[in-house]
């Protein structure tokens, strides 16, 4: 006798309100594709009280929820424009070269049509927005009873988000961006320098450029590279290729020139059942493929493939891009990092 197990469905306790919330969505007429997730979001507010969680719970997922919804709605303005978060200390004054670098390189990035994201406050922070411009800044800002003060470059600004905290702050940072920029910093840098390299290195999200930009003959992130090497690195706790996800630099035009040439032929990347799909602006040219087998065979399972236009089950999204089919491990991120260098080479 062979017993099939039924898959648990995600519901209410009470059939009753499962009914009323379904009957609520058939009634909005929201988009079939959509409902059950809506559905799923209703049920987990109410899973709440089910559980009997106490006010303090009920104050974060309330919080939580409602920051998260008013940046999905500020980012969803933007989607298309690519995005660069800059972090670095909020203590540098205006004059200080580290701001000024921060200045600049703010300034090259919008010059070509990107946008700068920052925390809003003062130091690296203002002097960035202060080179990008209040049209293409965002702000995200955290409210903290000491020293953030919103920058006068994006105070009043449609585009400054206000976060009570942290960690949906961050995911921001993070996920509205096309490439990382990380000057000099306080405590605050070093946790986003490592969240961003701890998130890409895991894939849980994509691998973009990570620039450490220091000032001229600076040495702040050669002696945070050099504590890697010997403390990371050297007892096994990273892998060589590791260090390949992120670049050191203390020249503006060398940073802003790492963005640029990583997007030169890649533009995006998603999973499409078990494969790794890169979207290209162009089609590689039939030699390519065979050599990138050859150089990159430690990451890959099987054949590299291309295609015109999206794969089955990706939707319809970028329809004039080409595909590069990656049978990719899902590790080694630093050597897929590699890989899309390679593939901007062609």
């Amino acid at each position: 006798m062979v017993f099939m197990l039924q898959e648990r469905r995600y519901e209410l306790q009470a059939q009753e309100a499962n009914q009323q919330i379904h009957a609520m969505l058939e009634g909005l007429q929201l988009p079939g594709d959509r409902r059950p997730l809506y559905a799923q979001l209703l049920t987990t507010v109410l899973k709440m009280y089910e559980d009997g969680a106490d006010l303090g719970d009920l104050k974060i997922a309330n919080n939580t929820l409602k920051e998260l919804r008013y940046a999905f709605k500020v980012f969803s303005l933007y989607r298309d424009h690519p995005k660069v978060t800059v972090f670095g200390s909020a203590r540098t004054p205006p004059t200080s070269p580290i701001s000024q670098q921060a200045r600049h390189f703010a300034e090259n990035m919008v010059k070509a049509g990107w946008m700068v994201v920052t925390g809003a406050g003062g130091g690296v922070m203002g002097a960035a927005q202060e080179g990008a411009g209040r049209e293409a800044s965002f702000g995200l800002n955290i409210r903290l009873p000491f020293e953030q003060e919103v920058n006068p470059w994006i105070a009043e600004d449609p585009k400054l988000i206000n976060f009570k905290y942290f960690f949906t702050r961050k995911l921001f940072f993070v996920k509205e961006a096309s490439a990382v920029c990380l000057c000099p910093g306080g405590f605050g840098t070093f946790d986003e320098a490592f969240e961003v390299l701890t998130l890409v290195q895991t894939g849980k999200t994509a691998v973009i450029p990570i620039v450490l930009l220091d000032v001229p003959g600076g040495e702040y992130w050669l002696h945070w590279e050099q504590f890697i090497r010997v403390q990371l690195l050297a007892q096994g706790l990273i892998s060589p290729e590791d260090l390949d996800l992120f670049l050191i630099t203390d020249d503006v035009e060398r940073a802003v020139e790492e963005i640029f040439a990583f997007y030169r032929l890649y533009h995006s990347a998603r999973y499409v059942d078990d494969e790794l799909v890169l979207r290209l602006k162009r089609p590689l040219p039939p030699q390519a493929l065979p050599a990138l087998e050859e150089v990159f065979a430690d990451i890959l399972r099987g054949r590299l493939a291309q295609k015109e236009g999206p794969l089955l089950g990706e939707g319809d999204e970028y329809p004039d891009l080409w595909r590069l089919v990656i049978p990719f491990i899902r590790s080694r991120y630093g050597r897929l990092r590699r890989f899309i260098d390679a593939v901007n080479h062609w």
